[in-house]
């Protein structure tokens, strides 16, 4: 397998297109940005990355983009080869996918990835696949390119099921860990104290000991660089309807993550875009107790 076509050349996806360029494949991409990336060849259309690709990647920001773009991708490409969707999307639309591409005579697999635009640009991200056996395991050489790890958790949409589900304990964890340094601070307890004893403890958890959202404290993440996003609150806030979607259509109590689904909403509402999603901690410093509380009864 040499020619890949990569469709979504964004944050995410560029970089992933240039690790797949410079190992050696030869890639042809299109955005509807017009981006150019390095090492890739630029096509004027959907259908002309897909035509003559034994590997089509998607990097799209939705599930109806995604149901758009898939369209014209099934139209032009050829029987047999790999559709591999890597964008986040609802469970139902990656389930219909698959049923599109495979009565095409296409190889689907739903592919959401997790460690953000570093881990997209080191090479590093996690792979969570839903999809059939032999097309994962046709698939795997490029993963391993994209990524360090690349788990099949189960058959269509499985990838997208395991992807909800961590970023809704994800969102969780990390409104805990804001909720501790902001109690901390205003019982004056220092902060390297806290993360001293936490890190190390029953508090431990990757929000706190790799993603700390207090600046200075920790290893560096985002909030040193004054929370410009390595994951955006309005990301994560996509993730967490679509697990709260995913969690009413299956009949599936999550209270925690129908809280933290409305603390990004306003957080989202008050500070706009462009933040990462740690920044929850100023969120919470500014808030009173019963003003949090009282946003969580409506």
């Amino acid at each position: 397998m040499k020619k890949i076509g990569f469709i979504g050349l964004g944050n995410m996806g560029a970089p992933m297109a240039a690790n797949l360029a410079k190992a050696g494949y030869e890639v042809t991409g299109f955005d509807v940005s017009g981006v150019a990336v390095e090492g890739c060849a630029a096509a004027p259309s959907i259908a002309a990355a897909a035509e003559g690709a034994e590997a089509i990647i998607t990097m799209l920001p939705n599930g109806k983009v995604v149901e758009a773009v898939a369209a014209e991708i099934i139209a032009a490409a050829k029987e047999g080869a790999l559709l591999i969707d890597c964008s986040t999307i609802d469970v139902a639309s990656a389930q219909a996918l698959h049923q599109r591409a495979e009565a095409a005579g296409l190889r689907p697999l739903d592919a959401p990835v997790s460690g953000g635009v570093g881990g997209a640009a080191a090479g590093t991200l996690t792979f969570m696949i839903g999809g059939d056996v032999a097309a994962f395991d046709s698939a795997k050489a490029l993963f391993e390119v994209m990524g360090a790890r690349a788990v099949h958790c189960g058959a269509a949409a499985a990838g997208q099921m395991a992807k909800i589900c961590n970023n809704m304990i994800l969102g969780v964890s990390m409104i805990g860990v804001c909720e501790a340094f902001v109690l901390a601070d205003k019982l004056g307890l220092d902060r390297q104290a806290m993360y001293d004893v936490a890190s190390t403890s029953s508090g431990s958890c990757w929000s706190l000991n790799t993603y700390c959202p207090a600046p200075g404290v920790g290893p560096e993440s985002p909030a040193d660089r004054d929370y410009k996003p390595g994951f955006a609150a309005e990301l994560m806030l996509k993730d967490l309807k679509l697990s709260q979607e995913a969690a009413a259509a299956a009949d599936a109590a999550t209270p925690m993550g129908a809280a933290a689904q409305k603390l990004y909403e306003r957080f989202v509402e008050h500070r706009g875009l462009g933040h990462d999603f740690s920044a929850m901690i100023l969120e919470l410093a500014e808030a009173n107790r019963e003003n949090a509380l009282d946003q969580l009864k409506t």
